[in-house]
């Protein structure tokens, strides 16, 4: 089960960087117009298999928080899309996948390659 922690403000990315020196952390932009990003969020939910100590899962409604996406956008250096994930550790995007390519299996890869460093 996905826990999702709302980022609703522009102060939580700061945030989110600071406690990604602590625990990775996984951002999901989300259009709730967009069947592609509702088909995403529903595999990311459905495949979930890690605990909040391991990867810390935070959820932006792109819609209700456009300067909060782009706030993302231009602190993480990545090109905006939706749906996109991005993976935090140590205050920096080092992953970042989009639309149908979202997956569990993939997030997890790059988790084990991040600790093993």
């Amino acid at each position: 089960m996905t826990n999702w922690i709302a980022l609703n403000t522009e102060q939580g990315v700061e945030q989110i960087a600071e406690r990604s020196k602590t625990v990775p952390c996984l951002i999901f932009k989300h259009s709730t117009r967009c069947s592609i990003s509702t088909t995403a969020k529903s595999r990311l939910e459905r495949n979930w298999n890690f605990d909040a100590a391991i990867l810390e899962p935070y959820y932006l409604d792109l819609l209700s928080n456009r300067s909060v996406s782009n706030r993302v956008a231009d602190f993480f250096e990545v090109e905006h899309q939706s749906p996109q994930v991005l993976l935090i550790v140590d205050g920096e995007c080092v992953y970042e996948e989009t639309h149908n390519a979202i997956s569990v299996t993939e997030i997890d890869e790059q988790l084990l390659h991040y600790r093993a460093v």
